[in-house]
């Protein structure tokens, strides 16, 4: 069975796009030495639950708004749901889909980046309803 393995977010301001995701979710960038801009996304320890991904220059217009979603969706664990909705808003995100209860799996809300791209934020709460 294959799993994902990496991840890759598109952005039309990188510098911008990893100053959001640094203070977001504390994840680290390191510049990839290879033949194009690309930086190497670092989400968490060796040996812990999650995967590492990239980052690089939009190759083209970002998605209009209210357009269908025409990627992957990579959603995060977090803590405390409304605390992190309202830090990401605080940066410069919008939301795309609102805080809503996964029955019995948690709460999720999607947001869109600086970048308008969308990533969902999940709280772990089997009690939601």
């Amino acid at each position: 069975m294959s799993r994902p393995i990496h991840f890759e977010i598109h952005a039309a301001d990188p510098a911008r796009a990893i100053g959001f995701y640094e203070k977001l979710f504390g994840w680290s960038f390191t510049t990839w030495e290879g033949p194009m801009p690309y930086w190497i996304v670092k989400t968490g320890e060796e040996g812990t639950p999650g995967i590492d991904g990239g980052l690089m220059p939009r190759q083209g217009p970002p998605p209009p708004n209210d357009c269908p979603v025409v990627a992957y969706v990579c959603t995060m664990d977090v803590e405390n749901l409304d605390q992190s909705v309202t830090k990401a808003s605080g940066l410069g995100a919008a939301t795309a889909l609102p805080k809503m209860a996964i029955p019995g799996i948690g709460w999720l809300a999607y947001m869109k980046d600086t970048e308008g791209n969308i990533f969902g934020m999940m709280q772990n709460d089997p009690a939601a309803k």
